[in-house]
C-alpha cells in the first residue's frame, strides 16, 4: 500500500500550499475537504514563505554569477603579483638590482623563491607588500620593474580586492536568505501536515483507493514502495 510523503523541498512545500489556496478560491467553503481556519493560516503564511524562497534563489543566482568574475580577478591578480616577483628576481640575477632590495618587500635578500599565493590572504598580503615596496624603491631612486609596471599590478590587485569584498557581501546576503527560509520550514511543514490530515480525515469513510484519489486532488502525495511499483509494472505489462 502506498504511503503518504510530506514535501522535502521548498518548491514542493510551495506547491502543496499553493494547491490549498487555489482550491480555496475554486470551491465553495462547504465543499472544501479542509477547514476555513487552516485555509486562512495558509493564505497568511504563503506569501511570506514564497517571498523568502524567491529572495534566497535570487541571492544564490547573483552570488554564482559574480563568483565567475571574482575567480577571474583572483587569477589575474595572482598572475601579476607572481610575475612581478619573478621579473624582480631575474633583475637581481642579472645584477641590475641588488639582492638587498628584496627587503623592501619583506623578503630575505638570499631568498629567490616566489612566495606562496594559493589563498586570498596570501594574495592580499603579498600584493600590499610589493606595491608599497616597489614605490619605496622608486622613491630611493632604484631601477623600477617595467614589465609589469607596479601601476599595472596595482590595477589588478585593487580590482581583486574590490571583487573579494563584494563577494563576501553577497555571501552574507545568501547566508541571511538561507537562514530566513530555514526558520520558516517548520511552520510550512506543520501547515501542510495539518492540511493533509484534515483532507484524509474528510475522506476517511471512503475505500483506500478512492480516499487516496480524492486526497491526491488536494495535493496529498502518495508514494509506492519499490516492491509495490514492481508489482504495478508487472500488472500493466
Amino acid at each position: 500500500m502506498p504511503y503518504r510523503r510530506l514535501p522535502n523541498t521548498d518548491n514542493a512545500r510551495l506547491k502543496a500550499l499553493k494547491r490549498a489556496v487555489e482550491l480555496g478560491k475554486k470551491l465553495d467553503i462547504g465543499m472544501l475537504a479542509f477547514s476555513q481556519a487552516t485555509l486562512l493560516k495558509i493564505k497568511a503564511f504563503l506569501p511570506l514563505f514564497e517571498q523568502a524562497v524567491m529572495m534566497q534563489k535570487e541571492a544564490h543566482s547573483r552570488q554564482a554569477a559574480k563568483s565567475r568574475e571574482y575567480v577571474a580577478s583572483l587569477k589575474k591578480a595572482k598572475l601579476y603579483i607572481s610575475h612581478f616577483i619573478q621579473v624582480f628576481n631575474f633583475a637581481v640575477l642579472r645584477g641590475e638590482i641588488k639582492a638587498s632590495s628584496r627587503q623592501f618587500f619583506g623578503i630575505d635578500p638570499k631568498d629567490n623563491r616566489v612566495p606562496e599565493l594559493s589563498t586570498e590572504n596570501e594574495i592580499i598580503t603579498w600584493g600590499k607588500r610589493i606595491i608599497k615596496g616597489e614605490n619605496d624603491r622608486i622613491i630611493k631612486r632604484e631601477q623600477p620593474i617595467l614589465n609589469p609596471k607596479i601601476a599595472v599590478v596595482k590595477v589588478y590587485y585593487d580590482e581583486f580586492c574590490e571583487k573579494l569584498n563584494f563577494q563576501k557581501m553577497l555571501q552574507s546576503i545568501s547566508v541571511r536568505a538561507n537562514d530566513k527560509v530555514s526558520s520558516m520550514r517548520s511552520e510550512a511543514d506543520a501547515l501542510i501536515l495539518k492540511l493533509w490530515n484534515e483532507v484524509e480525515e474528510y475522506y476517511g469513510g471512503e475505500i483506500p483507493e478512492r480516499k487516496r484519489e480524492q486526497a491526491a486532488y488536494y495535493g496529498v502525495n502518495y508514494v509506492y514502495r519499490p516492491k509495490e511499483r514492481a508489482v504495478l509494472i508487472n500488472m500493466a505489462s
